[in-house]
Order: C-alpha cells, then sequence, then structure tokens
C-alpha cells in the first residue's frame, strides 16, 4: 500500500459537516486519556491489533493524537496521526454500519487540521487503502516508489 501526500494550506473547511453530524447525534472529538482502555479495545475488535498498537502510541502525546466519532457513549470510528511517525495520518476506521455519512471525512479533516494548527505544511497518508477517497476528500497525491514505506520493517507486514 503506498503512501499519499496532502497540502495542509489546502484543506476543505469542516465546520459544515461537523455541525450536521452534531445535528445527527454524531460527535467528533479528540479522545482524553481515560478514554484510553476502552478505545484500545475497541480498535483492536473493529479494526486490528496493528492499528490498536498505534492508536495507543497517540495517548502519550499531548494533546493525545486520535479522534473519535460518538453517538453518545458508543464509539462509531476513530482516527490518529502522529502514531507511527510524526506528520503521518492513520490508522483510522469507520463501523460498516456507520459508513457513508461522512463519518470518515470527518474523522480525516479533524485531524489534518489539528496536524495544521500543530505547524505541518504537508502531511503523510501512511499505507492508504482507499486512493480515491482521500483525493476526493483533501486533493491528496500517491507518493511514487512508497510501498513499504515507514511499514518495512514492521514485524506483522505480511499480515496487516
Amino acid at each position: 500500500m503506498a503512501d499519499m501526500l496532502v497540502q495542509l494550506l489546502k484543506l476543505p473547511p469542516q465546520e459544515e459537516l461537523l455541525a450536521r453530524l452534531e445535528q445527527e447525534g454524531i460527535r467528533i472529538h479528540r479522545a482524553l486519556a481515560p478514554d484510553k482502555h476502552r478505545v484500545i479495545e475497541w480498535v483492536a475488535l473493529n479494526s486490528t491489533r496493528n492499528a490498536a498498537s498505534e492508536a495507543d502510541v497517540c495517548f502519550s502525546r499531548a494533546p493525545v493524537t486520535c479522534y473519535l466519532a460518538t453517538r453518545g457513549a458508543d464509539i462509531l470510528g476513530f482516527a490518529c496521526y502522529d502514531a507511527t511517525a510524526l506528520n503521518f495520518f492513520g490508522p483510522t476506521r469507520v463501523l460498516d454500519s456507520e459508513q457513508g455519512k461522512g463519518i470518515g471525512k470527518a474523522l480525516l479533516l479533524k485531524s489534518l487540521h489539528s496536524m495544521r494548527e500543530a505547524g505541518y505544511v504537508y502531511a503523510i497518508i501512511g499505507g492508504v487503502g482507499p486512493a480515491e477517497f482521500y483525493e476526493k476528500a483533501v486533493g491528496a497525491q500517491l507518493i511514487p516508489d512508497s510501498t513499504p514505506g515507514i511499514y518495512r520493517d514492521f514485524l506483522g507486514r505480511r499480515n496487516r
């Protein structure tokens, strides 16, 4: 899976999408330290153990670099940045039953806007699956010869 590059100075606005989701009872917000074990368990159950390890790292950063999509106390999705490497977005996941509502895009935008606020001008989306989604959502472009990228020495690379 290749990496993609995003120009953070040209991000689309996020306010309208976040407001629409909020009206539907879906909140996009930064995870808090007390959420850590529940979030890590959710990620391991609904994504992969590898993604759970990456999300765990996000709780050691200040502020926490993991965003959640929630409806009440239920987690619908998550997105991380600065996990495996600084200036990298990912991993991310939205429940299959909640896809198509804009939650993934909202998590992506919230994370990338936070990266821009932290001083990054460009961000790397590591090991993308749905390249077309990232192209459409934020104008991301594939980085040539970026496979396997940061994951080249990853012990579980074959099982990812």
